[in-house]
This record gives structure tokens, C-alpha cells and sequence, in this order.
């Protein structure tokens, strides 16, 4: 799981736990004029993921690290998809950032308010 918080002009997305060495991550910042919206999917983890580069999945138990797919690198750290969110981003590494969060609507009302601000 992952918390993330808005920072002024930026996304932060922090793993907890575990999930920093599944990962191989424990923090990425995206400037909020890089994010272009975040939706919560729980049917997320039913989609192909992609050759994992580096990362760690174990179906039905973590999906977590960089993943490429189509072209994209995508960034994963879900354990329960019903709590998947996903952020969709542009001009940077990652297209999409795939968290479970602890509350997916709360999380992505904020992120969706963060962006909308002039």
C-alpha cells in the first residue's frame, strides 16, 4: 500500500513497508501539472501487465515495481485491487502510476481538486 499527499505543486506517492523493496521504490514526486487525472479501477488487476523490469508479481498477492506494456512504463504497487487507483500522467516515466490506497474515492477526489486548481 502507498499513501499519497499533495505538496504544494506536487504528487507524492510514499510506500509503506514492505512494499518499498517489492517495488524497489519508496517515493516518487510528479508535478501536479504533469498529472492529467486519477480514477479508482478495483477491475485494474485483471489487465495484462506487461514484462515487470524491475518489480515483484505474484498473482493474486502483489503486483508492485515498473512495468512495460504497449510501449508505456507503468508503475504498480497493489495488493487489493478493490482499492486500486489510477493516476494517469503525461512528460513523464511512468503513463500511469497503479496504487491501492486506503480509500480510493478520498484519494482521488483529492487529486482530481489538486489539479483543477488555477
Amino acid at each position: 500500500m502507498a499513501q499519497i499527499n499533495i505538496d504544494g505543486d506536487h504528487l507524492i506517492v510514499e510506500m509503506e513497508g514492505w512494499d518499498k523493496l517489492w517495488a524497489l521504490k519508496s517515493r516518487l514526486e510528479i508535478p501536479l501539472s504533469n498529472v492529467r487525472g486519477a480514477t479508482a479501477d478495483p477491475g485494474i488487476a485483471r489487465e495484462p501487465k506487461g514484462l515487470r523490469a524491475p518489480g515483484a508479481y505474484l498473482p493474486g498477492v502483489i503486483t508492485a515495481g515498473t512495468f512495460h506494456i504497449d510501449g508505456e512504463r507503468v508503475f504498480w504497487d497493489v495488493h487489493d485491487p478493490t482499492k486500486a487507483v489510477v493516476i494517469q500522467l503525461a512528460d513523464e516515466r511512468y503513463t500511469r502510476l497503479i496504487i491501492e490506497v486506503p480509500d480510493p474515492r478520498e484519494t482521488v477526489d483529492r487529486v482530481e481538486r489538486a489539479i483543477a486548481r488555477p
